[in-house]
Formats: C-alpha cells, structure tokens, sequence
C-alpha cells in the first residue's frame, strides 16, 4: 500500500474524531469510525512503510488527537458558539383580569370556539364550549379559570 492512502487514512480518522467532539458529542459511531480508520492506518504503517515511519505515523497521529481533544474540551473554544443573552422578559401576572361569571359582553371576532371578547372596556381572549358564535353577539361569562375565560350567547339565559 503507498503512503498516500495511508496518510489519508490517517486523516480521516481523525477528522471523523473531530466531528465526534465537535458536531456528534457522546461515544457514537463517527468516534468509533474514527479510531477504526486511525487503527488501520497505522497498522498499514508498520506493515508497509516499516517500524520508523510506523512510529512516526503513531505518534505524529496521537498528538493530533489529544491536541484537537484538548482543544475542543477548552471552555474558552466554544464561547464563540454559546448563547449568552440574557432573556429578560417575564409574565405579568399581577395584571390579572376584573371579570366575574355572569358579566355580559360582545364578541369583537366569530367565537369558533376561542376567540376575542370584549368586557369592561377591554378586549379578552376567550372560549366557548363548542359552539360558534358570530361577531358582535352579547356573551355571558359562564367559567373562569386562570388564564381561561369560557363564554355563552348572553340570549340563551336571557
């Protein structure tokens, strides 16, 4: 076997090591290809080249490995990957809604079931059991929940 598909077997061994540490963390097959083609390379070296250029190829090869192993488990290396803004919004849950069962109002869009309603001044995300209701239709408040107002037509207990 010549040198050269020895040396790219080399190569891609440890190019396959790379992805494995880099894109595939974890003991996957693309490690495991890795070390297989890294293996066969260098046994080919000291079968084909001789015992000094199947040292060289030894060595030279696991040098690379622990250098790029060590590279890519350095905290510093993947700073230029890593997300490190901050999210600062939040909930406001203090705002809670000033509606009770049995206040009546009109739908502002069709209720098919959810839609939105109109109570106090102030629009409302709301559902109803199942049925459709059309726009601009009074609506009685029936159930409310945390984050959850169920309505009916106003009509129906009128």
């Amino acid at each position: 076997m010549d040198w050269i598909t020895i040396v790219s077997l080399l190569v891609f061994g440890i190019l396959l090591l790379v992805v494995e540490i880099i894109l595939v963390p974890g003991t996957t097959v693309v490690g495991l290809a890795g070390i297989i083609l890294m293996t066969i390379g260098v046994w080919l070296g000291f079968r084909d080249l001789g015992l000094v250029y199947g040292y060289w190829l030894l060595g030279v090869s696991v040098v690379i490995t622990f250098l790029f192993v060590y590279i890519g488990l350095k905290k510093q290396t993947w700073q230029k990957f890593t997300l490190t803004t901050v999210n600062k919004g939040r909930v406001n849950e203090d705002n809670q809604l000033e509606v009770k069962i049995g206040e009546v109002g009109k739908t502002l869009s069709s209720l098919r079931p959810s839609g939105t309603g109109f109570f106090h001044e102030t629009q409302i995300e709301v559902t109803t059991t199942g049925e459709f209701i059309p726009t601009g239709t009074s609506i009685r408040i029936v159930k409310v929940e945390p984050n959850k107002i169920t309505v009916e037509r106003a009509e129906q207990h009128a």
